[in-house]
Order: C-alpha cells, then structure tokens, then sequence
C-alpha cells in the first residue's frame, strides 16, 4: 500500500536517497550537518519522498523547514492526517 511506511521506512529512503549508512539516520540527524546534503540533496529528497508518498505534498517552504529527519517524519504524519 502506497503511503503506509514505518518510520524504518523512511530512515531506509532517506539512506538510499542521501547514499548514507543507514546506521546513521536517526530522528535527530540533521539533513546538512550530520548527513552532508546540500539544498538541491534535500530537494531530490523531498521529490522522491512525494514520489513514494501519495498526497503527499512538500513545498519549497517545507523544504527550508524541514531540517532533520524527525522534522520530515512529523511533516508526513502531519500531511497523512490532513488527508484522512
């Protein structure tokens, strides 16, 4: 089922995407400090979360607001609540 991911989930996208360990993503790592991406990194990230997400919606303001993982898992809880 589109959209139904565990925080696991995630964690493992946001590893693939990012092409880090995923021993290394946590709630509280931060996209540019802990993982290294730089904007147009967190921008993919964003096009491929909305890609496996469906409804899901991040806009170049979320994209700013959203800093660490935790940030971005609370955004998807947030748009799937709104959807419901």
């Amino acid at each position: 089922m589109r959209g139904c991911f565990s925080i696991d989930d995630k964690h493992t996208l946001v590893s693939k995407q990012l092409g880090v360990d995923l021993e290394f993503v946590t709630s509280e790592t931060h996209f540019t400090n802990d993982l290294g991406a730089d904007l147009l990194d967190r921008v993919e990230l964003m096009l491929a979360i909305e890609a496996k997400f469906a409804g899901v919606e991040i806009t170049d303001d979320d994209v700013e607001q959203i800093q660490v993982v935790g940030d971005l898992i609370r955004h998807l809880n947030t748009a799937k609540q709104v959807k419901l």
